[in-house]
């Protein structure tokens, strides 16, 4: 019986730049190439993707504060996590993409904390505990 392979073809151009972002459990890969400022994720729109303005501007800020916002073109697959993750995680992933299209813009990227993946993800539960850190209550009598 033939299994059918579920491939998801992404097309970018050959000429493109490529980053991974991270953040809590989101997952995004980016891709940017020279175009009219185009952001797309997962075959949608950002303003129809994200539902909020801030989560907008966080996910485009290193394009913004490098004043390459409207020359490139980004396509953006994100898997994991909530909105807020997947944005954290798109803003990592277009500043290491703008890394690659030019490596003297390392320093500006670094000063605005653009390539630091931020490490703080959700603390596993303990046995014996109610959550994280919570005991149960204590009874002395």
């Amino acid at each position: 019986m033939p299994t059918k392979n579920k491939e998801t073809k992404l097309k970018v151009p050959s000429e493109s730049f490529y980053g991974t972002g991270r953040r809590k459990e989101a997952v995004a890969r980016v891709w940017i190439f020279k175009g009219s400022g185009r952001f797309e994720i997962n075959g949608r729109d950002v303003s129809d993707y994200l539902p909020s303005d801030m989560l907008r501007q966080i996910a485009a800020s290193p394009l913004t504060q490098m004043g390459i916002d409207g020359k490139y073109d980004v396509k953006a697959t994100v898997k994991g996590g909530g909105m807020s993750g997947q944005a954290d995680a798109l803003k990592l992933g277009v500043a290491r993409a703008i890394l690659e299209t030019d490596a003297s813009l390392k320093p500006e990227l670094k000063q605005h904390d653009f390539l630091v993946r931020d490490a703080r993800v959700k603390e596993r539960s303990k046995y014996g505990k109610r959550g994280a850190r919570k005991a149960p209550q204590f009874r002395k009598r």
